[in-house]
């Protein structure tokens, strides 16, 4: 940058008001003016108590004005924005060639006298921290920490004039352009403001938290601390003191050996020094002191409204705060009435689906749902703190989370642990015995008639849903809609419906326990399942191996296949030889299961009617990896295999003592299973598929709001409640700001993993399996579907960009019934998220395909092409070199 002072300087409070802003002047408001965080720094300022040094803004006008005077910088941001987000030599070599341009740019002389005149106020020889405050920093939904430059000491205008424009130029280091790129932020639409600050030379300095970062505990603060500048901190050159405080004490400590600091030198700039051996193991901060800055953070939380990440110097025994940003990395909490403490456990681990859901649809599943739940961070909880209130229900609530997700019970059990988090509620009165001991309901008779009759009652219940809500628009479709959602509901708790579930769950643990007990077997329930009668997820799977069969003979339509991108291609399919068969058969499929998709509980989902490529690539795995006729051989294998393992089972029975007896008690339990288990997945079918009827309806309501001009596109509606949309429809007016506030908020939940078990603390609860039989290195999980298999790791995290061959093992996040279609072309699955019950296992067991569910980090610990070897009996998976 070229830098020539003014000899003297006109107008200045034109040129101040325009380029520069004195801290003090201006409000957390003026984000677009002085930035993230000078509007930051401004607001602290303004808090009792709270000492911010003193300083001034350089205006985004003065950065917009550098930048117009360089065309080149506008065309290098055009072809920035035309980069995908991987490709890092390209944003590298793009961004350096931008922070050249700008550094190189003559600072305009009314610019140069405006931040002398500033100075002026303060001293031209004083020290200074020039500081990068982007118009995307410190914001709610992204911090942009350590995204621009910060440069402490500075000393002299001419410095301080050379340190602002590299500030410019940080906003396009190859981390900062990254960071936009994958948070949807276009670089046009950010501008640099620089903050001035009168220089510190603090004691010590570092972090404060006023949440855990780790647990998210929200009454639990963590002090890092250090000798010097916090620059030792930041870069890592020393391990901070570490401290807790909670309730207004120091509840743990950690004291590092601190052997380095970072200090300020008198002529500008800084330096490493040696700490005196006698000090390193000192604390930096004594506990009153860290109790006292805990109570000026809580000030600070206070004024913002949630946790912050705050930066602090400690001078002459006065804490002096640089900088606090919201901590967007902290899961939020769901919101309540009262004061009380509450335990929630995730919906989204029990219904294999932890993606963030927009607000139409969680507030469709709220409605629609069999219990009461809340919502954070996009995610659905149920609030289960009565349950484990009371003795009552305590003991089974915590069976049935062990039998859906072992971790998700172990994490209740560390809060229960704990003695004071959850009140014991008095005991049911004398006499009265506690509802879950109540005597149980009668066996069910293994009729596979009761399955039928409710197949077909929930067939006739979505046909005349989709028959009805043709003729409804307007005001009228939402008051059908509550009609139907009360339907919905009937027809989910169905109570013949409810013991057909359950039947088939309760004889797949009984004959897990007393085959287990009796004959030594681990998971013979697995076998005993393959190829069930009735598995609507099952035969989904099957039926796409026979569309592949109708394609597999005609290599022009493959060939077509592999190129295909448009969401049309099914019009253009019937041009190729053998296309119309293709089409048909693949229009056959849609027409039974196009209302499914990836997450498809969120109903704001493309379903695969909507967006049909989705398909393609398990079509073209099944043509390439399968022979004719797959899909009946495979079933016929699977029955035979399980009527084997029937026979097997029973006349090893018979050879024990009192043999008949448990022979038949076993026969009856495998009548059952196989009678009732696959009804297990027809009622989410039945599920989605009304969903899908209420989307299209929906949609057909935005489509005339957007002919109105009420709204600007048709998935707006996504990011409204089913109530809010409602009151737009009555209304004809909708809170534009508020849809693209939503927008912002679900970019930003993407980021964030949701917790098996959150407290009303904010405390993230993980779960453990506390088990001695898994090999050193080897990663735990659940057994639920019984095999050792080996073979290459396939790590996929979208289904529509799987790529598989015969004998690959798929590693995903969950799997919900949409993936099915993969499961006929693998050798075995790991997975996140799921338990003994949850469809991905379901599905495994059906296929014969060794699973191992609950793997935490699976996605990330094993990578794509390892040689990994499943235990699906044990419950653990092998890395293999």
């Amino acid at each position: 940058m070229r830098v020539q002072l003014p000899k003297g300087s006109t107008e200045p409070g034109e040129r101040v008001g325009r380029y520069v802003r004195d801290l003090r002047d201006v409000d957390e408001t003026q984000v677009a003016v002085v930035g993230g965080k000078g509007a930051q720094l401004s607001a602290l300022a303004r808090i009792e108590g709270i000492r911010v040094p003193e300083g001034f803004c350089v205006t985004t006008d003065a950065f917009r004005q550098v930048l117009a005077e360089e065309p080149a910088v506008g065309e290098r941001l055009d072809q920035l924005s035309r980069l995908d987000p991987d490709d890092r030599e390209g944003i590298r070599t793009l961004s350096a060639q931008v922070r050249r341009i700008v550094e190189g740019i003559a600072v305009p002389d009314d610019l140069a006298a405006a931040v002398t005149d500033a100075l002026s106020r303060f001293g031209d020889h004083a020290a200074y921290a020039v500081r990068s405050s982007a118009t995307a920093e410190d914001l709610p939904t992204a911090s942009f920490a350590g995204q621009q430059d910060t440069y402490l000491n500075v000393v002299g205008p001419t410095a301080i004039l050379q340190h602002i424009s590299r500030c410019w130029a940080s906003l396009f280091t190859e981390r900062a352009v990254t960071y936009r790129r994958r948070n949807g932020i276009d670089h046009r639409t950010v501008h640099m403001a620089v903050v001035v600050q009168q220089m510190v030379l603090p004691q010590a300095s570092g972090i404060l938290f006023t949440a855990d970062p780790v647990s998210g505990h929200r009454k639990v603060a963590t002090v890092d601390a250090g000798f010097g500048l916090g620059e030792a901190l930041v870069s890592g050159l020393v391990n901070p003191d570490v401290f807790k405080v909670r309730d207004g004490e120091v509840v743990a400590r950690t004291i590092a050996a601190k052997q380095r600091a970072v200090e300020a030198l008198p002529s500008g700039g800084t330096q490493e020094v040696a700490i005196d051996p006698q000090r390193q193991e000192q604390p930096a901060l004594t506990d009153e002191q860290v109790v006292r800055l805990v109570g000026l953070g809580r000030r600070i939380e206070a004024r913002f409204g949630r946790p912050q990440d705050i930066e602090w110097c400690l001078v002459d025994d006065d804490f002096r705060i640089v900088q606090s940003r919201p901590v967007t990395t902290l899961f939020p909490v769901p919101e309540t009435s009262d004061e009380d403490n509450h335990v929630y456990v995730s919906v989204g681990h029990g219904q294999m689906m932890t993606d963030p859901m927009k607000p139409l649809g969680w507030s469709m599943w709220q409605l629609t749902a069999m219990v009461p739940m809340q919502e954070a961070g996009g995610r659905l909880f149920v609030d289960v703190t009565p349950r484990l209130a009371s003795p009552a229900t305590r003991a089974g609530l915590l069976d049935a989370l062990g039998k859906g997700d072992p971790l998700i019970r172990d994490a209740v059990e560390t809060v229960l642990e704990r003695g004071d988090f959850v009140p014991t509620l008095p005991d049911t009165s004398p006499g009265e015995p506690p509802a879950e001991a109540a005597a149980p309901s009668a066996p069910m008779e293994t009729d596979p008639a009761i399955v039928t009759e409710l197949i077909e009652c929930s067939r006739t219940s979505v046909d005349a849903l989709e028959r009805d809500i043709r003729t409804k628009n307007g005001p009228a479709l939402f008051d059908f809609l509550l009609e139907a959602v009360e339907e919905h509901k009937r027809v989910l708790g169905d109570p013949l419906s409810m013991q057909a579930i359950r039947a088939g769950m309760e004889a797949t643990w009984w004959l897990n326990d007393k085959l287990g007990e009796w004959l030594g077997e681990k998971n013979a329930a697995d076998t005993l399942t393959l190829s069930a009668h009735g598995n609507i997820t099952s035969q989904m799977g099957l039926e796409l191996l026979d569309v592949a069969d109708v394609i597999r003979p005609h290599p022009q339509v493959v060939e077509f296949l592999e190129g295909v991108e448009d969401e049309t291609f099914l019009d253009e399919l019937p041009k190729v030889q053998g296309g119309a068969e293709a089409r048909d058969a693949i229009e056959a499929y849609l027409d039974r299961y196009g209302m499914r998709c990836v997450g498809e509980i969120d109903i704001t989902r493309p379903r695969w009617r909507e967006r049909p490529t989705t398909l393609v690539p398990p079509i073209l795995d099944h043509v390439r990896n399968c022979e004719p006729g797959a899909a009946e051989r495979r079933f016929e294998e699977g029955r035979h295999k399980a009527l084997a393992k029937e026979q097997d089972v029973l006349s090893r029975l018979r050879a024990l003592p009192d043999g008949d007896r448990k022979a038949d008690e076993a026969k009856r339990m495998i009548d059952r299973l196989r009678t009732f288990i696959g009804y297990r997945e027809y009622p989410k079918y039945g599920i989605v598929s009304r969903y899908f009827l209420y989307k299209q309806a929906l949609l057909r309501e935005a489509e005339r709001l957007v002919h109105a001009g009420v709204l600007a596109e048709t998935e707006d509606i996504f990011y409204l409640t089913f109530q809010e949309l409602r009151d737009v429809v009555h209304s004809n007016e909708v809170d534009g700001q508020l849809i693209e506030q939503r927008k912002e908020a679900f970019r930003s939940y993407h980021a964030l993993t949701p917790p098996r078990v959150l407290t009303s603390d904010g405390e993230a609860v993980t779960g453990a399996y506390r088990r001695d039989d898994v090999p050193p290195g080897a990663l735990a999980g659940l057994p639920v579907s019984a095999g050792t298999v080996e073979g290459r790791a396939r790590v996929v995290l979208d289904m529509a960009q799987a790529d598989l061959e015969a004998g690959d093992i798929l590693v995903t996040a969950f799997t919900d019934p949409s993936w099915s279609p993969l499961f006929v072309g693998i050798a075995g699955l790991v997975t996140e998220v799921g338990g003994l019950m949850t469809h991905g296992a379901v599905i495994a067991r059906e296929y014969g395909l060794p699973a191992v569910v609950g793997v935490e980090q699976a996605t990330r610990l094993i990578r794509d092409g390892q040689r990994i070897r499943i235990h699906g009996t044990e419950g653990y998976v092998e890395l293999l070199p």
